[in-house]
């Protein structure tokens, strides 16, 4: 897990030091788990109630890994689930020890200093178990150490949660006294029913209750009072009641069935809380794809079990008939485990599921007779096992271009990619899937680097109707940040009527970047009638530097009717700094600096090694005439993130500004090491010393024009000094 940054632009004038920066669209909290509505709280009625009617199920699902997502930490489980730490635990400068008899794990400092903490809960159980324990204030806290159930060993939680990207990025563990540990922030969704988290953020303070531990029947089926209550009455006056008075799954359409799942199975942001199974999945959730470095670029998890994601990308999903439950039962089994592993196949592929050997070249007995073993291969990360839920044939040529690991190489443990490449090329020469997969792979590597020689290539991509949803939100989401917003911005408008609210929701947000175009303000205008809440949001958000009262009426009436959207997601999770953040970025262009400010306060309180907030709080006061209160909320955040570039970029200039030109070039110096403010630190520093040093100047000025050459500035910048270079003759 890592702690979660973002570069702000930022850029002198030139010639003239200004602060400003580039408020992010778009930047949301990252997390995952599923939030049923919970308005009528005394209409819930309890797993408990359905034994009434349901025994044989009941038992099914109370062992079952939903039934005990989350359970007491008691004497008995005790007994039937741990074994021992036979030896202290060394993590950094502290020892662990467990004393399973009183249930207290032990920490010891470096100084011999000894905190206990009292077990109190137990997540998970298929592949392993983690704990929690109280921190005071209500919170409850997932433990240093976590239990691996497969081969009985107790383990580092943090450290394997430390996650393995593929680009130029480096990772830690994070403390497991973080806030993305706390079960209150991050976890509660999918592990207890019906739950009410009652945070109090005035005293940091949570009262959080809820109905069940686990994931319960009304978890799915919603509350059960009226439906209990209509069948007791049925079963006395033998008269059959006119409806079930739940959520009936038996009449949810595939797409219903899939997003009630993936309220728990998806890296998602979540624009609400209100979810009920039967709503559709982006009304209230926005969803995360292959611009986050948790998967690779041709689409492989790499991060925890991400499944909406790339079930979104198979292509047995995208023709409409499969839903989860076909191949799951709604306790979280498979179906087809044991007696007939190709079962869940063989419906629409019979032919291949007849002559296995043939179709996939290997063996028909044990794991290579299985359909998943090649198209859903099982990895792992923390701890945790997953299947590959996109269901694609291998790609070991991807997987060596990419760095991802095919099936192939999960199956032959010590071969290279290159030499399943091989095998793969000459059973299928023609694959068109190989190709497809390679090549769509190496449109978001080369987004990814800001590589935008490839740019052509990937708006052609974003147009053609058989390309993937999942990729072309990808590659908008990337495209945006710093490719040419005259040359992608008429593509994407053309997308204003894609199918998928996951495209139009990218559109809408990088549509904010072209605001001044009237073509791309009528666009993100429609989208404000979109059926869908995730475009409505995203589009309300790219509006909010639009003059309104420019627009008539009726209009400005609409506007604000989705603006309240808009507050109710930046409210839906009230200990996240980040909407306090997004908040405040929203505030400030729609002209109120005052409750901008107000919200990056809160964002700085929640998260004070978080640095965008400070530095936008600095930007904001520096433009109010308060230069030496952003240059404190600046140095607090070079304290937090001494090597971060967009902390350097804005103290740099801020210290230009105040006339500190020494400590104003070592921050910009160091901004340079950061490629995303590489270009704005050289263009400053080539300011900075062109009368002193001309030679270093043309040098500078060139590594910011070359890096962005739409940037007149900074073409004219190079330009400048080297006329004055020549001129000189040197």
């Amino acid at each position: 897990m890592t702690k979660n940054s973002m570069n702000q632009n930022s850029l002198v004038l030139f010639f003239a030091f200004v602060i400003t920066a580039f408020f992010s669209l778009g930047f949301w909290v990252l997390t995952s788990g599923c939030s049923h509505s919970t308005d009528d709280p005394e209409n819930y009625v309890g797993s408990a109630s359905c034994r009434e009617c349901h025994e044989v199920f009941y038992q099914k699902w109370a062992p079952s890994h939903h039934g005990k997502a989350m359970q007491p930490f008691t004497k008995d489980f005790v007994e039937s689930a741990l074994t021992p730490l036979e030896e202290p635990f060394k993590i950094g400068e502290f020892s662990y020890t467990v004393d399973l008899d009183n249930m207290v794990m032990s920490e010891q400092d470096s100084s011999g200093k000894v905190e206990k903490f009292k077990f109190v809960h137990a997540l998970g159980g298929k592949n392993l178990y983690y704990f929690l324990t109280s921190l005071g204030r209500g919170k409850l806290q997932v433990m240093p150490l976590a239990y691996n159930t497969v081969n009985g060993s107790w383990y580092d939680t943090t450290t394997s949660m430390m996650r393995h990207f593929l680009e130029d990025q480096e990772d830690e563990a994070l403390s497991w006294r973080d806030s993305m540990l706390t079960f209150n922030t991050s976890c509660f969704g999918c592990h207890v029913s019906q739950i009410s988290k009652n945070y109090d953020l005035e005293t940091d303070t949570y009262k959080t209750e809820w109905r069940e531990a686990g994931i319960s029947c009304e978890s799915c089926h919603g509350p059960g009072d009226a439906h209990n209550k209509a069948f007791r009455k049925a079963a006395k006056t033998g008269k059959a009641p006119k409806e079930l008075y739940l959520n009936n799954w038996d009449g949810y359409s595939v797409e219903q069935a899939n997003h009630a799942c993936s309220t728990c199975h998806a890296k998602f942001s979540p624009i609400s809380m209100s979810f009920t199974p039967g709503d559709n999945f982006y009304d209230h959730y926005d969803l995360i794809c292959m611009e986050h470095s948790d998967f690779s670029p041709e689409g492989r998890d790499l991060g925890e079990n991400y499944t909406f994601t790339l079930a979104s990308m198979s292509p047995c999903v995208k023709a409409g008939k499969l839903d989860c439950v076909f191949c799951h039962t709604s306790s979280g089994r498979y179906r087809f485990a044991t007696e007939n592993p190709n079962g869940a196949c063989v419906e629409c592929h019979a032919e291949r599921v007849k002559n296995i050997t043939a179709h996939s070249h290997h063996p028909s007995d044990g794991n290579t007779g299985k359909c998943i073993s090649c198209h859903m291969p099982m990895t792992s990360f923390a701890k945790m096992r997953r299947c590959d839920h996109s269901m694609r044939p291998p790609t070991p040529e991807a997987s060596r271009l990419y760095g991802s690991k095919s099936a192939c190489i999960i199956c032959h443990a010590g071969k290279k990619e290159e030499w399943a490449a091989g095998f793969v090329n000459k059973w299928h020469p023609d694959s068109t899937w190989q190709k497809r997969v390679v090549y769509e792979g190496g449109l978001v590597a080369a987004a990814r680097k800001s590589d935008w020689t490839q740019l052509p290539e990937m708006l052609e991509y974003l147009q053609n109707s058989e390309s993937d949803a999942i990729i072309i939100t990808s590659l908008i989401r990337l495209i945006q940040i710093s490719a040419d917003v005259n040359i992608w911005a008429p593509v994407l408008r053309k997308l204003a009527g894609h199918e998928s609210p996951l495209v139009r929701s990218a559109v809408a947000v990088a549509l904010g970047f072209n605001i001044q175009s009237d073509e791309s303000v009528q666009v993100l205008l429609k989208f404000l009638k979109d059926e869908r809440r995730l475009v409505r949001v995203r589009a309300v958000s790219s509006l909010s530097r639009y003059p309104w009262q420019n627009l008539d009426e009726k209009t400005q009436e609409l506007l604000i009717k989705c603006e309240k959207e808009v507050m109710d997601m930046f409210g839906s999770m009230p200990d996240a700094w980040s909407n306090y953040y997004n908040k405040g970025n929203y505030m400030l262009d729609r002209g109120d600096p005052a409750n901008a400010m107000k919200a990056y306060k809160t964002a700085m309180k929640l998260r004070p090694d978080v640095v965008v907030s400070f530095v936008n709080a600095a930007v904001l006061a520096s433009r109010q005439g308060n230069l030496e209160e952003g240059i404190g909320y600046l140095r607090q955040a070079h304290s937090a993130e001494p090597e971060d570039g967009a902390v350097n970029m804005n103290l740099g200039l801020a210290l230009a500004e105040k006339g500190d030109r020494e400590g104003s070039m070592k921050c910009l110096r160091a901004a340079l090491k950061d490629q995303s403010c590489r270009p704005q630190a050289a263009f400053n520093l080539a300011v900075m010393i062109g009368e002193s040093n001309l030679d270093k100047a043309v040098n500078l000025a060139r590594i910011a024009a070359e890096a962005q050459p739409a940037n007149k500035q900074y073409t004219d910048a190079y330009l400048y000094y080297r006329n004055r270079k020549a001129a000189s003759g040197r």
